[in-house]
């Protein structure tokens, strides 16, 4: 019986198959179709179900987004900015000045001209460039952050709330050494921002910046952070900047970097671009270095930085294996400054740190930053290692010389455009400038007399009008000693080759 039983199962499922074989060959299928149509429904279905599963997590974080910018939007201005430019009067004969006649003028006379070819004449007297950017309000009693370049050497500043509230605003203070600057406004219900802390961000955690791109107010825009303590970018000496792909654009300067919180993380200053538009790469300066900027700002008027005195280099493979140690990455000294205060803790050359402040050192940005923002007075420790063993220094951190860094103004008082800074040992190793001595240009600002001169980041200053100089200091002595009006002329060196260049004074 089971036997018969299960040959007959064997024909209905041989006879089965064979009839939906000839189905298919000669293009009946529909019972298949009906099948398949079943089954689209059931995945259909399924997905529609996944679909509001997680739908209910994209709500939440669609309302955390919507929820952070309406925060945050009383806190964010427009910032505008107005520069007055000057132009001698000129003196003219007819419509065109009198020391340039033109030839073909003379030829075929100015009424043939002034018809078909009119020429213009230069503008005279003042005129006024303006240009935009963001900020953001810290401080109910009307201090605004923002970036010193959005806001330097201005005559004019305005500045914007999301109420379309207008006022003037006046320089607190600004710092180029890291981009950052205070202006303020008297306003009453002003609404400060709240201040995150940056040493938290990692890479892949949310970021959203909130400016004013091209003049469009109260924009946000909502990435990642794509990397932080990025360095060598060349905006500012202080450089530990939070990357994020968050679209900045011109205008966005100066305006906030937000966490899903709602909290400050950075200030936005620059992007990486080959158009002059938003190519995915955005830096902001990290909230924790600009808390530092902004007290010392308002309280001072000015910034202080601590200071360790020493020279530094990164520790790479081949100087570990010459000092006998295993960690690759740490900071070693390579000098110690006579009077200085890691001369008084037992700083010596050749040690490695390893740790600064309870906090792993990486390389000479890191420590440099952290020793920068450290209150002047306090009393830090500093973990090296000498030779195999490790070793815990307590160094009480002083402030940073003035003329560490020096911008050099001309005779008068007209800025040169440029920061310059001693040749260290490190330095010279680095831009190949071994037994040279003078001062490096460690920045130039676009548009500037040094800029025109065609004077870049590198570049090694050895002469100033013919008087040879080692450091700072002779650099400023050099400079005052030039005759008021007169152009300086300085000689470079750039890479294997030397010239001479000349800043023009007018």
């Amino acid at each position: 019986m089971d036997k018969k039983r299960f040959s007959m199962k064997k024909y209905f499922l041989t006879l089965i198959m064979t009839i939906f074989t000839f189905s298919l060959v000669l293009g009946y299928a529909g019972p298949t179709v009906t099948i398949k149509a079943e089954t689209q429904e059931e995945e259909l279905e399924k997905i529609s179900e996944e679909l509001e599963r997680l739908g209910s997590v994209a709500n939440t974080l669609e309302k955390s987004l919507a929820l952070v910018a309406e925060y945050v939007k009383p806190s964010v201005v427009s910032i505008t900015t107005v520069k007055v430019f000057k132009h001698p009067k000129r003196r003219f004969h007819g419509d065109r000045p009198e020391r340039r006649r033109d030839p073909f003028r003379d030829f075929f006379g100015d009424d043939f001209f002034d018809r078909f070819m009119p020429r213009q004449r230069p503008p005279e007297g003042e005129f006024k460039t303006k240009s935009l950017g963001s900020g953001v309000i810290v401080d109910k009693r009307g201090y605004i952050l923002t970036n010193n370049h959005v806001v330097a050497d201005m005559d004019e500043l305005k500045v914007k709330l999301s109420d379309k509230r207008e006022f003037d605003a006046k320089i607190i203070g600004t710092d180029p050494q890291t981009d950052l600057a205070v202006i303020k406004i008297e306003g009453e219900n002003l609404i400060p921002a709240k201040m995150g802390d940056s040493d938290e961000m990692k890479p892949g955690l949310w970021a959203i910046a909130v400016g004013n791109p091209f003049g469009l107010t109260s924009t946000v825009s909502v990435g990642v952070i794509s990397a932080i303590g990025r360095s060598g970018v060349g905006i500012a000496q202080y450089e530990n900047f939070i990357q994020t792909d968050a679209a900045i654009n011109p205008g966005n300067s100066g305006g906030p970097l937000l966490n899903i919180k709602g909290e400050v993380i950075g200030i936005n200053t620059a992007i990486f671009t080959r158009t002059g538009g938003y190519q995915g790469i955005g830096f902001a300066i990290p909230v924790n270095m600009a808390k530092s900027v902004l007290r010392d700002l308002i309280e001072k008027g000015k910034v202080t930085r601590g200071w360790l005195g020493v020279v530094i280099q990164n520790l790479d493979p081949s100087l570990a294996k010459q000092f006998d140690v295993d960690v690759t990455e740490g900071v070693l000294i390579s000098d110690v400054q006579d009077d200085s205060p890691a001369k008084e803790a037992g700083f010596e050359r050749g040690d490695i740190v390893i740790e600064y402040d309870g906090r792993k050192i990486a390389d000479i940005n890191e420590l440099r930053n952290k020793v920068a923002q450290t209150e002047v007075g306090k009393k830090t420790k500093v973990k090296v290692l000498r030779g195999s063993k490790e070793k815990t220094l307590t160094v009480k951190i002083g402030e940073q010389p003035a003329d560490l860094f020096a911008t050099g103004p001309f005779p008068g008082g007209k800025d040169l455009g440029m920061t310059v800074q001693d040749l260290t040992e490190e330095l010279a190793g680095s831009l190949g400038y071994e037994g040279e001595s003078g001062v490096v240009v460690s920045a130039v600002e676009q548009g500037s007399p040094a800029a025109e001169a065609d004077i870049r980041e590198g570049d090694l200053i050895k002469e100033v009008n013919r008087e040879k100089i080692a450091n700072v200091k002779e650099f400023k002595q050099a400079l005052r000693k030039s005759e008021k009006g007169k152009d300086v002329l300085l000689l470079i060196r750039r890479g294997m080759h030397t010239r001479f260049v000349i800043i023009k004074s007018e």
